[in-house]
């Protein structure tokens, strides 16, 4: 991947759909957020985790949104700030990694369950840490207006299509050899590119064990 084509990719998550959607690319969260600068710390922690990536991953997990406790502020899809701020090193190699909340609104930083989890299990089973990348059928933060920023929801269909180009560009920049589909939105997605993949059970809401057997089933 050279500087140019990554660039481009990152150029394409600027358009983001309107309403109840954050962009952590190119948005800033007023309320939450370090500073102004957020945006661009997070945009360069994608763009290392990708390029540490390119050549060597064999396996694209593709879950269904990015979540407010994982890439809204790590920049990285089912990766979160604690997890960045930690001793696990294996995830960016090449910078620093920064946080991009305020320390008061989460002291350590926020920790995303399902990306412990995801993570964790194939750690555990053997895959090395830049041999799978991680993305989002929907990459973008949809969130609950009533509740804010620091909320999920699911996004809606009209949102779904909306994200459907930028899933198919994250494939052509990573043409792995096996992909994993976490839930049934990430399953429809790679549906309508007319891709094959294996279907895991998102390891959310009581999902956990399910997962770790599936996953560990087709990666061994």
């Amino acid at each position: 991947m050279s500087r140019k084509e990554l660039d481009k990719f990152v150029r394409l998550l600027k358009t983001s759909p309107s309403d109840a959607v954050f962009n952590p690319w190119w948005q800033i969260d007023e309320e939450n957020d370090i500073g102004s600068h957020a945006p661009a710390i997070r945009r360069k922690q994608l763009a290392v985790y990708f390029r540490e990536r390119l050549g060597t991953a064999r396996w694209a997990i593709v879950g269904e949104a990015l979540g407010y406790r994982g890439g809204h502020f790590s920049g990285i899809p089912m990766t979160s700030e604690r997890m960045l701020l930690g001793k696990q090193q294996h995830i960016l190699t090449g910078i620093k990694p920064h946080r991009t909340s305020k320390p008061n609104v989460c002291p350590d930083g926020f920790s995303e369950p399902t990306a412990t989890i995801v993570w964790g299990e194939l750690l555990k089973i053997g895959v090395l840490p830049d041999e799978f990348v991680l993305w989002n059928a929907f990459p973008w933060h949809s969130f609950d207006p009533r509740r804010g920023l620091l909320s999920n929801r699911m996004p809606n269909k009209s949102e779904q299509l909306a994200g459907l180009h930028v899933l198919k560009a994250f494939l052509k920049l990573f043409a792995c050899q096996q992909i994993v589909a976490l839930g049934k939105i990430a399953v429809a997605q790679l549906e309508q590119l007319g891709l094959n993949a294996h279907r895991v059970r998102h390891p959310a809401s009581g999902g956990a064990n399910l997962f770790r057997e599936q996953i560990a089933g087709i990666v061994r």
